[in-house]
Order: structure tokens, then sequence, then C-alpha cells
């Protein structure tokens, strides 16, 4: 994806001039792709209000970009295997997030012009904030399913001395509901198969002679049966140990096994019917978002136009997306074209060095024009 510049200049005569000469020099020197960026008349308010709003925009303008980017983010988790095709569920209002901003509309149903700035920015926020707390409970309860998965899948993987034996044993290999007998399984090393064999009967007394079977194999060792009267159980455990047999802890309920058997088909279940909806609330929600995102673009614009150019409101905005060769270049030419809107700022900028009183250049980049970055790089590694 790509950064953008939003930027302003006044609307008369002389600055129109300037815009033409900056589209000139741009595209003949290949520096950036412009368009124009309609902001509608908005309700302007008291010069007071403009620079209150100006603050809370600020800090909404962050809280929206971090919010869509979660929803980035999130949908690439959710898609696990399809990652390479999340870019493709990003859109905006049905279209690519490019071209849903240099066609850029204001949603004039959405987001009345005849309302108050502050109405505009507290509607926005209001939908934004939703938007965050249902992605945070839903997420909640998606992982909640998928973690549960994770780990009872976990356990079907892994060496026959730690993974689940659920999907392994059946009734048939046990000996079961016998006051005197009781069978074992013991993990056997590769190896000591034929010393298995030789030994297991002589391991202890009152073990069953060829009671043993190997019921599952993987590349370490096998894992088998052998059946013995309990009250020599533990002297068996003790010497299979010496012998380095380890018996597994484990003794046959139907009834526990065919609770994880359901459990593991119920979770995976689950997990594929929430699947589909999450995935479409993220995507609806995603260009909510972005949709949001960029109107409190367009309202910091038109109120730091205001503040910055005066009354009547006469600006003209433009939508930049600057060469990714070409940044300083274009960064150099905007600065000429507009310099003469701020003088000292410009002086500044093309001589860093340059101690100016009483000019405060805070952590927002400031420069002779409006200006406003839009970086869709952010949501590219999502």
């Amino acid at each position: 994806m790509s950064e953008f510049w939003l930027i302003s200049a006044p609307g008369d005569k002389t600055n129109l001039q300037a815009w033409e000469r900056m589209n000139t020099v741009t595209s003949k020197s290949n520096l950036s792709s412009n368009s124009k960026f309609h902001i509608p008349d908005l309700k302007v308010g008291t010069l007071d209000a403009l620079v209150g709003l100006s603050d809370e925009l600020g800090k909404l303008d962050s809280f929206a970009e971090s919010v869509i980017k979660k929803i980035a983010q999130y949908i690439g988790e959710v898609m696990e295997d399809s990652k390479d095709k999340v870019q493709e569920n990003l859109l905006a209002n049905g279209v690519d997030l490019i071209s849903y901003l240099t066609r850029f509309e204001w949603d004039m149903a959405k987001y009345p012009i005849k309302q108050p700035l502050k109405n505009i920015s507290e509607a926005l926020a209001k939908q934004v904030t939703q938007i965050e707390t249902d992605l945070k409970s839903r997420s909640a309860a998606y992982n909640n399913i998928k973690g549960n998965l994770q780990s009872l899948e976990k356990k079907t993987v892994g060496n026959l001395l730690t993974r689940t034996l659920a999907d392994i044993v059946h009734k048939e290999d046990f000996v079961l509901n016998s006051e005197y007998l009781i069978t074992l399984l013991v993990v056997v090393p590769k190896s000591s198969y034929v010393q298995w064999q030789k030994t297991y009967e002589s391991l202890s007394d009152m073990v069953v002679p060829r009671s043993t079977k190997m019921i599952a194999e993987d590349a370490e060792g096998g894992l088998f049966t052998v059946t013995l009267f309990r009250k020599v159980m533990d002297d068996f455990k003790a010497k299979a140990r010496e012998n380095r047999f380890m018996v597994r802890e484990f003794y046959f309920d139907e009834k526990e096994l065919k609770c994880e058997k359901e459990e593991l088909m119920k979770l995976a279940s689950d997990k594929k019917q929430q699947y589909g909806p999450l995935l479409r609330w993220l995507k609806v929600n995603f260009s909510e978002a972005f949709v949001a995102w960029i109107h409190v673009k367009a309202l910091r614009v038109f109120v730091e136009s205001v503040l910055r150019y005066g009354l009547p409101v006469n600006f003209q905005a433009m939508l930049l997306q600057p060469n990714r060769k070409s940044v300083k270049r274009l960064r150099d030419v905007l600065n000429v074209v507009f310099k003469h809107l701020d003088e000292v700022a410009a002086a500044s900028i093309m001589d860093p060095g340059m101690d100016i009183p009483g000019l405060q250049l805070s952590n927002q980049e400031y420069y002779p024009y409006v200006y406003f970055k839009i970086d869709l790089s952010l949501l590219d590694g999502s």
C-alpha cells in the first residue's frame, strides 16, 4: 500500500495558481499522484470551539487509526492459513482503500453537515469506540474457543510418553472391572523391543504370560499393554523403570475418553461456525472504522484550514500520493510553492539549523500549508 499526504492551501486566485504550478511540477517530474479532496461546507462555530476541537480531533485521529490497525491485524490472525488474502478483505465501502481515498465523498447521511462540528466529532468518536468495544468482546470469545481447541489438539501431538491416548486405545486392549487384574500401558524404546518381549513376564511376580501387545508406535518407540495382578503393580513399575520401560499413568475410563473426543469435536465445530460470521463482522467494521477515520482526517483539514487561513472559509484540499523515491524532492517543491503562506516556517524547514524565536514546532510536523499524513503501509503487515 502507500503513504498519502492530505494538504490544504487557501482557495483564492493566487493560491489556485500555486496549485496549478505544484500539479505541473509534480506530474512532470513524477513526484506524486495528486487528486482533489472534496470537503463540504461544514458549520464553523466559534474560534474557541475550533481550537478545542483541534486537540480532540488529534486524539480521535490516533485512536481511530489504532482501531483499524487492530482489526486488520485480527483479520490476519483469524484467517490463519490464508494470510496472503488479508489485503483483499481490507475494503472501504466495497472498494480498495486507495480508490476510496482518491475518490473520497463525505457521507451526508451518516454525518449530516448541518450540525455543529463538535457533534460530528462526537458521533465519529462514539462509532469508533463502539467498534473497539465489540472487537474486544468478539475476539475474546473466539480466542477462548481457539485457545481451548489448540490446547486439546496439542495433546494429540508429541511422543507416546506425553500425548493423549484417547484416540489410540480401545476397550478391547484392557482387562476391565477385575478385582485382581489390571492392564498397564508401557512405552518401550524401539531399540528395546526384543528385550521387552524377553523380560516383561519376569519383571515381577504375577504377570500374565503372553499378555503384551503393541497398540501404537511413533518414531521413538512403541506403546505396549501388559496385564498383571494389582498387588504387584508398584513393584512392576519400579522394575520396568530400571530397564528404561516407562509405564504411563493411564486407566481406561470409557466415559472420560468419550467426553474428551466430544469436547474436541465440539470446539472444532464451534470454531468453524463462528469463523464465517466473525470474518464478515471484521470486514464490515474495518470498512466502517476506516471510513470514520478518513472523515476525521477531513474534519481536521477543515478545522486547521479555518484556524490557519481565517474566514470566510475558502481553501482547497488535495490528496498527494508521493513517489517513494521522491519524498524529499516533493517536500522541497511544496515548501517553495507555498512558502508565501508562512515565510518563517518555510525558512526554518529549508534551513533546519535556523533558530527562530517564538516558533513552536511540536511533535506534529509543521509546514506552511496544512498537512496530515495517511499511512496505509501500517496495514501492510496484517
